[in-house]
């Protein structure tokens, strides 16, 4: 797919998504240097355990990223989205580290792959480039405590609205297409425990529980 690009469609998504964050001749070398891959809802982009070669830069959709637990399942961490990178996918490419994340495409998209080379290079090249580097390394690091904060002082009904809203924005839709069970794994909770409180959301009014889908009919507090 990525062949298949002709120069001025990469550059202009480059443009689409990070004009502004990196001056003009920054956005024609990442056009000529990176590997476009188109991906579809639920592709595994980056897996636990594995080296990651290349740094991501979202042109289009949004990825979640996931903590694995080998006793305990899966727990959401954070989404990345059009504009972004992920910083522990950074630290992992420096170091030549394996993977501690799992990252899955949450809706259809398209990313930029950089190679671990360029990123050193442009960090001494580019000020624009190492501005958005230490940029995201803050987000994600504020993204992180906030997941911590959430685990340790909310309970699980606030923790669900507060997912629920995020999927909701990341999608740019009231409709999520996510089994009980999905979202539980996600939660790193039982699905009997988030389908009892889906079920009191809906009770509320809050939403509508359909098959392997649920409507959110007004913004959840």
């Amino acid at each position: 797919m990525d062949d298949n690009l002709k120069d001025n469609i990469r550059l202009e998504m480059l443009r689409q998504a990070y004009r502004g964050v990196f001056e003009h001749n920054l956005i024609v070398e990442i056009s000529e240097k990176a590997k476009f891959l188109e991906f579809q809802e639920g592709d595994v982009l980056i897996e636990i355990g594995k080296y990651i070669r290349w740094m991501p830069l979202i042109l289009k959709g949004a990825i979640r990223v996931m903590r694995e637990d080998p006793d305990a399942g899966e727990l959401f961490l954070y989404h990345i989205e059009k504009g972004e990178t992920c910083a522990i996918t950074l630290v992992c490419c420096m170091g030549d580290q394996k993977s501690e994340i799992r990252a899955v495409a949450e809706n259809p998209g398209w990313v930029a792959q950089i190679p671990v080379g360029k990123m050193e290079q442009w960090m001494g090249g580019y000020k624009s480039w190492r501005n958005f580097v230490f940029h995201s390394y803050a987000n994600r690091f504020n993204e992180l405590l906030s997941a911590i904060d959430n685990i340790a002082f909310m309970n699980m009904s606030e923790r669900l609205e507060l997912y629920l809203k995020e999927i909701s924005k990341v999608t740019q839709s009231t409709s999520i297409n996510k089994t009980h069970k999905e979202i539980a794994a996600e939660m790193n909770s039982s699905r009997v425990v988030i389908s009892r409180l889906l079920k009191a959301f809906e009770n509320d009014g809050k939403i509508r529980l359909n098959r392997n889908n649920i409507e959110l009919l007004e913004p959840l507090q």
